[in-house]
């Protein structure tokens, strides 16, 4: 039975337990699609209405419990705005992970999308896990990209998909956990890694710090 578990654990891509993988991920995309609504929802559980435009980025950290290993994810909330578009390579050098966020409700924000994920196959890590996330999903009622195109376009690009809503939290947790699951965690291919403490097993796993086996509240 343990023999299985570990064959089961090595099929999966996990560690061995009690490891603590460091990761860089960045959210990229159009100004005013919820990239720092999903972070804030993500790392404190908030949601505002009134949130202001992020200036250059925004660093917050927080931790996922998967079953044989922790990941604390290093998050760099990039601005959207096309007067900071030239700064970008800057924040994706050594990224592990991104979250690419178009709007639901704006066609024009998808295109934009797809070019931030050309710019990060090119100057990101070779490696890196790409999840794109159509946000707004609360709005479906205004839907002006179809959910069939973006799941196809995704699927052509190797890229994790789901639709989020950073006001209702659906699937906030879910894309995190999505991209801590693919991330590489083998010495050869992860990025910079320290042994932590225990996990919790994933499908009790919550966004949270974790401490001694337990999760609690997150934050920068």
């Amino acid at each position: 039975m343990e023999e299985h578990h570990r064959e089961a654990n090595k099929h999966n891509g996990l560690a061995s337990p009690n490891k603590l993988y460091l990761t860089k991920l960045v959210l990229v995309g159009e100004a005013a699609v919820g990239k720092s609504s999903l972070v804030l929802r993500f790392v404190k559980g908030q949601y505002s209405e009134n949130h202001q435009s992020t200036i250059g980025a925004a660093f917050l950290t927080q931790t996922v419990c998967l079953e044989d290993a922790t990941v604390k994810f290093e998050i760099w909330d990039t601005a959207g705005q096309e007067r900071y578009h030239s700064l970008a390579p800057m924040y994706f050098r050594g990224a592990q992970a991104a979250i690419v966020v178009y709007d639901i409700t704006n066609t024009e924000t998808l295109a934009r999308a797809k070019n931030s994920v050309l710019e990060l196959r090119q100057q990101a890590s070779p490696n890196i896990v790409i999840a794109l996330a159509g946000n707004k999903a609360d709005m479906a009622n205004e839907r002006a990209v179809d959910l069939q195109e973006a799941q196809a376009y995704a699927d052509d690009n190797n890229l994790l998909f789901m639709e989020t809503s950073a006001k209702t939290a659906m699937n906030v947790k879910e894309i995190f956990l999505a991209i801590a699951m693919k991330l590489p965690k083998s010495s050869a291919e992860a990025g910079p890694w320290r042994r932590g403490r225990s996990g919790v097993d994933l499908s009790e796993a919550t966004p949270q710090r974790c401490s001694s086996g337990r999760c609690s509240g997150g934050g920068p």
